[in-house]
This record gives structure tokens, sequence and C-alpha cells, in this order.
């Protein structure tokens, strides 16, 4: 077999190339970022991006063009994917809580914690959720409406997602 390349070595080399190529098109677009991309059998490229405003068609298109008119369909075939990251999505990174500031979240913590709670803040290395809850009176009979708030740090985040309101 001397003389022939291993098809790791070859799939390893178009996922190097595809990898540059998304890196160069994103430098490009500062207010695009990547979420997930991967490569599937059938050399399928699947790719997801988001954007400080959100993204439009128009983005994807981008980023599609990008790679696939720097691929060589003869030297290797391959489909490609390229969406954005959807509302039911949960949130990866920590640059796309800032656009969510506002919006109530569904989070969960590594220790199990469970929060429903309104995106208040967004911070280097936490955000802050805030909501209120109903607690006993601190003294008499009765309820009352308390306000609280959570710093969760992003490390502590096991997932978070955007809870849709109709």
């Amino acid at each position: 077999m001397r003389g022939r390349k291993c098809p790791l070595f070859l799939y390893q080399m178009f996922r190097d190339t595809v990898a540059d190529l998304l890196e160069e098109c994103l430098q490009k677009r500062p207010d695009l970022f990547l979420i997930d991309f991967e490569i599937l059998d059938g050399n399928t490229i699947r790719i997801v991006i988001d954007g400080d405003a959100g993204v439009l068609v128009e983005d994807c298109i981008y980023v599609s063009r990008a790679i696939e008119h720097n691929l060589d369909r003869e030297d290797q075939d391959f489909s490609l994917e390229v969406s954005s990251a959807g509302a039911h999505t949960p949130l990866i990174k920590a640059r796309q809580y800032q656009k969510h500031i506002g919006r109530t979240l569904k989070l969960v913590t590594f220790d199990k914690q469970k929060y429903e709670a309104v995106l208040s803040a967004t911070e280097e290395k936490h955000i802050v959720l805030e909501w209120k809850a109903r607690e006993p009176k601190p003294i008499g009979k009765g309820k009352v409406t308390v306000h609280k708030r959570a710093t969760i740090a992003y490390q502590d985040i096991e997932k978070a997602q955007i809870k849709l309101v109709f």
C-alpha cells in the first residue's frame, strides 16, 4: 500500500481545508461567528453560524459561497449545509447571550439548578438572571411577591435555551 494515501489522512486534510476557509470567511465578517462545524459521512459539510444581530439568509449564502467556491469538486465530492442557530437551538457560546438580554431563558446548571428567568445582563464571565417569585410573608399569613436575582458563570451552565412566547 505504499504510495496510497490513507482515507483518514484525506479526511483530515479535507477537514483542515474547510476549517481554514471557514475561519478566513468569518474573519472578514466579525459580526458572524461559528456555533458548530462537522463533516459527516459522505463528505457532508454541516455549518451552523450565529451573528451579533442575528443571521440573514444572505449571511448563510455568503459563508456557503466562501467555502464552496474554494473547493474543487473534481478533487473532493461534497455537499454543504450552512444554517443559522435557530430559536430552539441551545445557547452554546457566551457571545450568543448578549443579543437575548430582556428575553426569558430556560437554564440548567451542571449542579442541576433550574431557572426560568429573564436574562438581564451579560458580563465577560457570567450572566445575570432575574425573576419574581411568591414566598411566604416574613410575618403573618399569606404570600408576597419578591424580586430574585442570580449570577451564573458561563462555565456553570449545562444548557440554556430561549423560551419562546407566542
